[in-house]
């Protein structure tokens, strides 16, 4: 059973779950009582009537009988009255207990999830959509908690008052328990028979509500192609579509759910029949009062919640066991990126490839094809090639965000997969070519990742990438909100500032995957000075799809479909007349003709 996952953590809140179970029991016996007070009273009424009746006549002394029984009667009604409150408050004490039980076992379990999201690697990314992931930790979770608390809760209410009011019928009268819980058997059978089907039909809705999620995130987060193209419409009729799949398997389960409540309804209402009717023959038998009858009209009455309770708790525990199957083949995800124990924690930039081959796992592409080069500390490489050539796979490599599948990485002579992966990404500056900010103020997002505070210092960086100026012009200058995905940022600005972001960590080790795409060219004139001169000392790697002559490089690699087409320094790669000079004469004329 998939929900066995979850016994970690009831034994963890033991505590709080064995007082739910002491208050559960406590109330339903103070509630066990009610029926036998009413019994006592109704019996009083009937046995006293005939006495009543033969003061007649004696009108002082039959009011003074009457009283007394109405005394008698208003001890029963406060006695019920008081029975009742003690059971609301043993009640609300049950859901402090349980119920925050199951907030708090949700909360551990979400956190769980998310750790476990952090920690994955690229790959699983790219094999999952986000409306899948989303859905799984809060649709999944929300009905597994749905399990952990009212279904446990309920299901210990059905238990003990179940047995409380079957000790309780059988010590009056065990032929009318019999003939009274008759239906009981019938009721079983159909739950068996409909939760089967519960649990096939909650599966598909859970994954057509994660294909649903993923419909509309995706439309959300790509609103302006969608607009641009036009094709509001045609993205509508889409997500309209989705949904109509959605309803259909939703209905088909309210469907089955609908069945339920009128056949509880039913049951006991032919309970009640066959106490009333067989409870009446006993009487006439001299067996059982007349009190008897209401005492176990009562009792089956009491049974109708818990007992209509059991398709509810049956429907729930299915869908519940359908959400934990798929948050279980999630946590059970191999985590192909670990970290290391005792791991290398100090790097004074020295990289070395050696014969590094790299495949994506889900594709199949052979990126990098035995790419070897050294860098020691402080200097800087630039790596050049078309799109699709392997760029970005070695930012990825030395970010360790995928393991090589063939070769060697080494950082400070030591292989990388020995290196803590904490401190290997602390001690990188990393500006991707997908730049990402989120949605909070430019202040935090330059800052994210460091504890710096200094307004001075997050002033000075800004300035290096050349975003200064233009953060001053916002409203709230860097305390403007930049928007999900820095939306109100122009390209250029998002960029500049992912710069900045990537710098004022102070990093042994600078990645710059192809970041000054988005910017003019005296914007990325002063953005190379600093680079120039401020990162003198820092180990650099440039990807770029352009020259950049301004810059002095140690080593210039070529790539071509994975592999080093030519390497070397700009001059000796310029005099080779290969691929490089033929990309730096036709950026030169491009550049010439701007000008002119």
């Amino acid at each position: 059973m998939e929900l066995k996952y979850n016994n970690k953590f009831f034994w963890k809140y033991r505590w709080r779950l064995l007082a739910g179970v002491f208050f559960v029991i406590a109330s339903n016996c103070f509630m066990i009582f009610q029926p036998r007070v009413v019994r006592e009273a109704i019996d009083l009424v009937v046995d006293n009537l005939q006495v009543y009746n033969t003061f007649e006549g004696v009108d002082a002394t039959q009011a003074s009988f009457a009283e007394s029984i109405g005394y008698k009667l208003l001890l029963f009604g406060v006695l019920v009255i008081g029975l009742s409150i003690i059971t609301g408050i043993f009640m609300y004490f049950t859901r402090q207990t349980i119920i925050v039980m199951s907030r708090l076992i949700e909360y551990d379990l979400r956190k769980e999830m998310f750790a476990k999201y952090e920690a994955l690697d690229q790959g699983f990314y790219k094999r999952n959509n986000t409306g899948d992931m989303m859905s799984r930790i809060s649709e999944d979770v929300s009905k597994v908690r749905m399990y952990i608390g009212p279904v446990i809760l309920y299901g210990l209410n059905l238990v003990s008052l179940t047995i409380l009011v079957f000790w309780s019928m059988i010590t009056v009268s065990p032929i009318l328990t019999l003939w009274s819980l008759l239906p009981l058997p019938f009721l079983s059978l159909s739950i068996y028979i409909v939760s089967s089907r519960i649990n096939k039909r909650s599966t598909k809705i859970q994954e057509q509500l994660a294909t649903l999620n993923n419909v509309a995130q995706e439309v959300y987060s790509g609103i302006r192609v969608v607009k641009s193209y036009v094709q509001e419409n045609v993205m509508g009729r889409h997500f309209a579509h989705k949904s109509e799949v959605y309803k259909e398997k939703a209905m088909g389960l309210a469907r089955i759910d609908a069945l339920f409540y009128p056949l509880m309804i039913l049951l006991i209402g032919v309970s009640t029949v066959i106490t009333v009717f067989v409870g009446g023959l006993e009487v006439v038998r001299g067996n059982l009062s007349p009190g008897n009858i209401a005492e176990f009209v009562i009792y089956v009455n009491m049974l109708t919640w818990p007992v209509t309770a059991i398709g509810w708790i049956a429907s729930i525990v299915q869908q519940a066991e359908a959400s934990q199957t798929r948050i279980n083949a999630f946590l059970k995800t191999k985590v192909e990126i670990t970290n290391p124990e005792n791991g290398l924690s100090h790097l004074d930039g020295s990289i070395d490839f050696e014969n590094v081959s790299f495949t994506y796992p889900d594709t199949g592409i052979k990126a990098l094809d035995k790419v070897s080069f050294s860098l020691k500390p402080g200097q800087n490489l630039a790596i050049v090639g078309k799109t699709g050539s392997g760029k970005t796979t070695i930012v990825d490599l030395i970010l360790r965000m995928y393991d090589t599948t063939e070769g060697q990485i080494k950082l400070n002579g030591t292989d990388i997969k020995k290196v803590d992966i904490d401190a290997l990404r602390q001690r990188i500056g990393y500006v991707p070519q997908d730049v990402f900010l989120f949605s909070n103020s430019i202040k935090s997002n330059l800052t994210f990742g460091t504890n710096i505070r200094d307004q001075a210092t997050i002033e000075k960086f800004a300035k290096y990438a050349s975003v200064h100026n233009e953060i001053l012009s916002l409203p709230e200058q860097y305390d403007t909100v930049v928007g999900e995905r820095g939306v109100t940022l122009s390209g250029g600005q998002k960029q500049r500032v992912t710069i900045a972001r990537a710098l004022i960590k102070q990093p042994e080790i600078v990645l710059l995957d192809d970041c000054l795409s988005a910017v003019d060219v005296n914007t990325e004139q002063r953005i190379l000075s600093y680079l120039e001169n401020e990162l003198a000392d820092k180990t650099t790697i440039v990807v770029t799809h352009r020259l950049y002559a301004s810059l002095t490089f140690d080593l210039i690699i070529v790539l071509e479909d994975g592999a080093i087409k030519e390497v070397g320094k700009h001059a000796e790669l310029l005099k080779n007349g290969g691929f490089y000079a033929d990309m730096y004469e036709k950026q030169k004329l491009e550049e010439h003709s701007k000008v002119n």
